[in-house]
C-alpha cells in the first residue's frame, strides 16, 4: 500500500485540470499586471524628454555663468554657485528690484483674472442651465474665445487696442464719450487693464464649460425642494449651487492659478518683446532677462525661483483643500 500511494497521488495530479492550469496562469496574470505599465510608457518617456529633461538642464544652468559668451558650448561656462540666485532675491539691487515688481505685478494680475473668470464662468452657466429658445447656440458663442488659437485671437485684440483706428477707443470715446481722448492701451498703466481684459476674455470660458459640467450631477430635486420652501435664487445658489460645486471649483481655480501666472504667450503678443512696466510679467520678465540681455544663467535662476514658489503655494493649496474636505460635514 506505501508503493501504490504515491503513484495513485501523482495519478490524481495529472488528471487534475486545475493543477494542470494552476502553474500556467502566473505568467499571464503577471502579464496583465504589467500591461498598463506598458502602454504608459511612451507617454512618460516623451514626458521626461519634454519636461523633466529640461527642467534638470535649466536647473544645471542657474549655477553657472552662461552669457553670450559661452552659448555655443554652455557646458564650459564657469560655475557660479548661488550667485545667480543671490542677485535674484537681492532686492536692493536692480536686477532684484525689477525681479520683485514684477512678481507683484504678476500676482495681481493673476488674482483679478481667476476671480473674474470663475466669477463670470459661473455666473454664465448657472444662467444657461434654464432651458430657454437659442440655448444650444448661445453655449457654442460662449466657447468661441476658448476655442480659438491664442495668436490670432490676440492679435485680434491689438488692432481693437489701436490708439487712433482700434474699436475700444472708436467705441469709449467716439460713440459713448466716455473718455476726453483716445486712450493709449498699449503703453503706459493702461496696459495692465488691456492685458486683464484679453486674459479674461479668453479665460472665462474654461470657467464656464467646468462649472457647466458641474452643475450637471446636482439633482434638480434639490432645487425644487428649496423652491417648496420658499428659497430664492440667491439662496438656492448660496446654500445647494455652491456647496455642491466646491469639488470643482477646487480644482478650477488652481488650474486658472497655474495657467494665468504662468502665461507668456498673451502679453509676447499683446506688447511684444519689451513689455510696459505696468504689465511686466514675470513670465516676460525672465524671458528678457534671458533672452535680451543673454545672461541665461541670472534667468535660469528666476526660472527656478518661479517653479519653487508654483510648487510651495500649489502644496499649501492642496492641503487646505483636503483639510476643508476632511472638516466638511
Amino acid at each position: 500500500m506505501t508503493a501504490t500511494a504515491p503513484t495513485a497521488e501523482a495519478a490524481v495530479r495529472k488528471s487534475s485540470p486545475g493543477a494542470a492550469r494552476g502553474p500556467r496562469r502566473r505568467p499571464g496574470r503577471i502579464r496583465r499586471a504589467g500591461l498598463p505599465y506598458l502602454l504608459l510608457l511612451p507617454a512618460l518617456l516623451l514626458e521626461l524628454l519634454v519636461h523633466l529633461v529640461p527642467m534638470v538642464i535649466g536647473a544645471v544652468m542657474s549655477f553657472k555663468e552662461l552669457t553670450q559668451f559661452y552659448i555655443r558650448d554652455w557646458g564650459t561656462a564657469p560655475w557660479a554657485g548661488l550667485d545667480n540666485y543671490a542677485v535674484s532675491v537681492d532686492f536692493d539691487a536692480p536686477v532684484g528690484k525689477a525681479l520683485l515688481h514684477s512678481f507683484l505685478v504678476t500676482i495681481a494680475f493673476t488674482l483679478l483674472s481667476v476671480g473674474l473668470c470663475w466669477l463670470i464662468g459661473t455666473a454664465a452657466a448657472v444662467f444657461m442651465q434654464d432651458t430657454f429658445r437659442g440655448r444650444g447656440l448661445l453655449r457654442a458663442l460662449f466657447l468661441v474665445p476658448y476655442a480659438l488659437p491664442v495668436y490670432a485671437a490676440v492679435i485680434t485684440w491689438v488692432f481693437m487696442f489701436q490708439h487712433d483706428n482700434g474699436l475700444v477707443n472708436h467705441v469709449l470715446h467716439d460713440q459713448l464719450g466716455l473718455t476726453d481722448k483716445p486712450s493709449f492701451w498699449l503703453i503706459g498703466d493702461n496696459s495692465f487693464l488691456a492685458l486683464l481684459t484679453v486674459s479674461v476674455w479668453k479665460g472665462w470660458p474654461f470657467a464656464f464649460l467646468i462649472v457647466m459640467a458641474g452643475l450637471q450631477n446636482i439633482p434638480r430635486e434639490l432645487y425644487e425642494a428649496a423652491a417648496l420652501d420658499g428659497a430664492g435664487m440667491l439662496q438656492q445658489i448660496r446654500r445647494i449651487t455652491l456647496p455642491s460645486l466646491r469639488p470643482v471649483n477646487q480644482v478650477l481655480v488652481l488650474v486658472l492659478f497655474l495657467w494665468t501666472f504662468n502665461d507668456f504667450n498673451t502679453p509676447y503678443v499683446l506688447f511684444g518683446r519689451s513689455a510696459p512696466e505696468a504689465a511686466d510679467l514675470i513670465s516676460v520678465h525672465i524671458y528678457q532677462a534671458s533672452f535680451v540681455t543673454w545672461n541665461f544663467g541670472t534667468g535660469s535662476a528666476m526660472s527656478v525661483l518661479l517653479l519653487l514658489f508654483l510648487l510651495v503655494v500649489t502644496g499649501v493649496y492642496l492641503v487646505l483643500t483636503s483639510r476643508g474636505r476632511r472638516t466638511a460635514p
